[in-house]
């Protein structure tokens, strides 16, 4: 029994596919860990728009870094020894990733070096930090996932402050994975991959997270829910990996699904063309970004000055 109306079926279709030159067909280390051994061609993840309308992506096994033009155009930016998930923008230009085996690391898109800019938590590394957003104050949030799940529900949400303080906020998550922070960013969303869910952390004043609980509860699908978007009306975008996208309104009802083209394991999405209503999303089954037109534009990535 379902407790909403059907949500509106929305089409995607293909932005733009990854190259062949750029296509792997073979066994990598996280493969092994995370895809069974399969060889595979790339896994596609951390979409994140710069200011000229350059769509930035990360292919976890092999360590690399794109840059897509918006007229679909790919250009390799780095490639290093690393694990790169989840990819932010500073509101000043400066790229920062998630990377699952080295920590939080900085990108410099002109040259491809990429620096640490933490690596450990109290000397103990992490777990394999997954994604991150920004307050807009400069704060960045990260999820740390590694292979926690309901067997070891033990995932970890951080802050490390503007300033330099990393601080823990949860550490009792069975698989944390996408983050965002709510439009007046006084809760965090969290998905929760193994499951099935959405969390919502609220922010008490001091800034710590209190009250933790379930916001959205899914069910079904190959995998759980993986990257996340926020729209200008609150409205929370959810990739389901292994199923579709979903559209929630701030109350958490179900509004829209958007079926995925050419494949079925959507990993993140982040809202760009000329009216921010274009959500754009990551396929890493077929190695493309798959586009779709929504009714209500993304939150402004760059809104904060």
């Amino acid at each position: 029994m379902s407790l909403y109306p059907p949500p509106e079926i929305v089409e995607s279709e293909v932005f733009s596919r990854m190259p062949d030159s750029f296509r792997r067909n073979e066994a990598s280390a996280w493969a092994n860990a995370n895809k069974a051994g399969a060889h595979i061609h790339s896994f596609l993840e951390g979409p994140s728009f710069d200011r000229d309308g350059n769509l930035y992506v990360t292919d976890i096994p092999f360590g690399r870094v794109f840059r897509i033009d918006p007229a679909g155009e790919w250009t390799l930016v780095t490639e290093y020894d690393g694990w790169p998930n989840g990819l932010k923008i500073h509101k000043d230009g400066r790229i920062f990733i998630t990377d699952y085996k080295r920590g939080i690391v900085q990108l410099d898109p002109a040259t491809g070096a990429v620096v640490p800019v933490i690596e450990t938590n109290h000397s103990e590394s992490f777990k394999g930090v997954n994604d991150l957003v920004f307050a807009s104050n400069g704060d960045l949030y990260f999820t740390d996932q590694g292979q926690t799940g309901w067997h070891d529900p033990t995932g970890r949400v951080f802050r490390l402050t503007a300033d330099g303080v990393l601080q823990k906020l949860i550490d009792t998550v069975p698989s944390p994975n996408g983050i965002v922070l709510s439009l007046n960013e006084r809760q965090i969303f969290i998905s929760v991959t193994r499951a099935l869910a959405v969390w919502r952390l609220p922010l008490m004043g001091d800034g710590m997270v209190s009250k933790a609980g379930t916001f959205i509860q899914l069910s079904g699908g190959l995998s759980g829910p993986d990257g996340m978007a926020v729209d200008e009306e609150g409205g929370l975008v959810v990739t389901h990996a292994g199923m579709a996208v979903w559209r929630f309104d701030r109350l958490g009802q179900p509004t829209h699904r958007i079926n995925l083209k050419g494949g079925l394991f959507g990993t993140n999405c982040a809202f760009g063309g000329p009216e921010n209503r274009t959500l754009f999303i990551t396929e890493s089954e077929s190695g493309t970004v798959l586009r779709a037109d929504l009714p209500v534009a993304g939150r402004p990535m760059f809104s904060h000055q």
